[in-house]
C-alpha cells in the first residue's frame, strides 16, 4: 500500500480510537485523517458531506436497505462505523409539545445536514452519508403513560433467552448512528448533544439537552480486513469483515424490510430493535480447524472448500436449506457438530424466510476485556428474536453435542441487552401510545 492509501491500518487504527473516543476534539482528528478518503479538499480547507433531504428518507427509520452499498453478489453491506447511544430521559412524565418539537428538530438538522447513506444510489461503493434510528424502551413508555404490547421489559427478555439478569438494559432510549466515514457519526452525535454551532455546514438550533442525557455509549467497526489489522489474533483471514473469520450478511439469511415491519397497531410502519453488545473468546475459536469452524458458523454438512476462507465463496447465499435446519439431531449424531446457521434457520416462517434482519454488527471497541461484538436486530416481533436467539442456546436441542461444538452460542457472553421499538419517521419525537 502506498503511504497515501485511505485503507492503511494505521488510518483505520486512528479512525477507530477517534470514534471509540468521541468528543470535539476527536472529531476534529478524525477529518483531518480522513480527508485523503473523502477527496475533498477545498481552498477554504473544509471538508463537504453530501446534503439530505427529509423528503427522500423513508417513512421507516429503519428502511435502510436500499441506502447501503451492496457486494458483487447483491448483499447489503453494513456501515463500517457504528455509534450506539444509550439514552435517558430527562421528563417525569408525558412530553410537551415544546419537548416533541425540540427532538424533531434535532433530528431534523441531521436528516438535512447528510444524505441518507448512499442517497440511494445503487453502485456506491462507500456510504457517505448517515443512517440513524430512534428507538424506545418499555422503561420511557412505563413514565411517559402505556407500554405498547409489542415490547416487553428488559427482565423478561433477557430470561427469555436464558441471559444473566445483570446484562438487561437500563437505558429509556438508544440513538444507532452509522456511516462509513468515522467522521460523520461523530458529528451527529455532537450536533445532538450540543457540543457543535454547525453540523455539515448547517446551523445547529436544535439538540436533545434537557430531554435525553447520554447514560451509555457503544461503538463498533466492521469492514473486509479491519479484524486482521486491528486485533491482536493473528489467525484472523487477511480478508474477513468479522472477527470470527466469516461474513455474515447473505440474502437468503435477511428477510425484507417489509418482513421486519410492524404490521399494524398504534405503531404501524415501525420496527422493534434488539441491541446487544458481547464478548467472543476468539482464541478458543481459532483453536479449532478451519473445517471444524466452517461446521459450526454454517452447518457440518458445507463443503469448507465451497464455502472458502472467509464464506466469500457462498456468494449471495448462504447454502443452508430447510433439510439443514430439520437435520439438526441427524448431524449431531454423524458429525458430533452443529451449526448456527443451520440452527437459526429453524426460527424462520412458514416461508422459510428469516424475521429477523441484523441492522448494525460489528467489532465492539468499548468493551474492557477480551474481543467485543455489537449486534443490532430489527423485527416486527420481539417473539421473533427471542425465538431465534433461543435457537442457539445448546440445551433446546436433545442431543449430546459437547456446547462448544454446538454452533457458536458457547463462544458469546452477553455484556448488554435491550430491546427497544423504533416508531416511523410522524412518531419519532417522544411518542405515546
Amino acid at each position: 500500500m502506498s503511504a497515501d492509501d485511505p485503507r492503511r491500518p494505521d488510518r483505520r487504527e486512528f479512525v477507530k480510537a477517534a470514534v471509540a473516543i468521541g468528543g470535539t476534539s476527536a472529531l476534529t482528528a478524525c477529518l483531518e485523517r480522513e480527508r485523503r478518503k473523502l477527496q475533498t479538499e477545498t481552498a477554504s480547507d473544509e471538508i463537504e458531506f453530501p446534503r439530505g433531504s427529509p423528503k427522500t428518507v423513508p417513512t421507516g427509520q429503519h428502511r435502510w436497505g436500499e441506502f447501503l452499498v451492496r457486494d458483487a453478489h447483491g448483499n447489503t453491506v453494513p456501515p463500517q462505523q457504528l455509534v450506539v447511544l444509550g439514552l435517558r430521559y430527562e421528563g417525569s412524565g408525558r412530553p410537551t409539545t415544546d419537548q416533541r418539537e425540540q427532538v424533531d428538530d434535532a433530528l431534523g438538522t441531521l436528516e438535512r445536514a447528510f444524505q441518507w447513506g448512499t442517497g440511494g444510489d445503487a453502485g456506491a461503493a462507500f456510504n457517505r452519508g448517515l443512517l440513524f434510528t430512534l428507538a424506545y424502551s418499555p422503561s420511557y413508555f412505563q413514565t411517559v403513560g402505556d407500554v405498547p404490547d409489542s415490547l416487553v421489559p428488559q427482565s423478561e427478555l433477557v430470561a427469555a433467552v436464558d441471559e444473566d439478569p445483570a446484562s438487561a438494559d437500563t437505558y429509556d432510549a438508544i440513538m444507532l448512528l452509522a456511516s462509513d466515514v468515522g467522521a460523520v457519526v461523530l458529528a451527529a452525535e455532537a450536533a445532538l448533544f450540543g457540543r457543535t454551532e454547525t453540523v455539515n455546514g448547517l446551523a445547529v438550533e436544535a439538540t436533545f439537552e434537557g430531554v435525553f442525557s447520554r447514560a451509555g455509549r457503544h461503538t463498533g467497526f466492521i469492514g473486509k480486513g479491519m479484524p486482521a489489522d486491528r486485533l491482536d489474533e493473528d489467525r484472523i483471514p487477511e480478508d474477513a469483515p468479522l472477527s470470527m473469520g466469516f461474513k455474515s450478511g447473505f440474502r437468503d439469511n435477511l428477510p425484507s424490510e417489509d418482513r421486519v415491519t410492524i404490521p399494524d397497531g398504534p405503531f404501524a410502519g415501525g420496527t422493534t430493535v434488539a441491541s446487544s453488545t458481547l464478548t467472543i473468546d476468539l482464541d478458543r475459536w481459532y483453536d479449532q480447524s478451519h473445517r471444524e469452524r466452517v461446521a459450526e458458523m454454517f452447518c457440518p454438512a458445507h463443503d469448507p472448500e465451497a464455502v472458502g476462507e472467509t464464506g466469500a465463496k457462498l456468494g449471495a447465499d448462504s447454502g443452508v436449506t430447510e433439510d439443514h435446519a430439520e437435520s439438526v439431531s441427524e448431524h449431531a449424531a454423524e458429525y458430533g457438530r452443529v451449526g448456527h446457521a443451520q440452527k437459526t434457520a429453524r426460527a424462520r416462517d412458514e416461508d422459510f424466510e428469516p424475521t429477523i434482519l441484523r441492522r448494525t454488527e460489528g467489532i465492539a471497541t468499548d468493551v474492557a476485556d477480551g474481543v467485543g461484538f455489537q449486534f443490532n436486530s430489527i423485527q416486527a416481533h420481539v417473539e421473533d428474536f427471542i425465538e431465534t436467539r433461543r435457537t442457539m442456546n445448546p440445551d433446546e436441542y436433545d442431543d449430546d453435542v459437547a456446547p462448544e461444538n454446538h454452533g457458536i452460542a458457547d463462544y458469546l457472553d452477553t455484556e448488554r441487552r435491550g430491546i427497544y421499538l423504533a416508531p416511523p419517521r410522524s412518531d419519532w419525537a417522544l411518542p405515546e401510545v
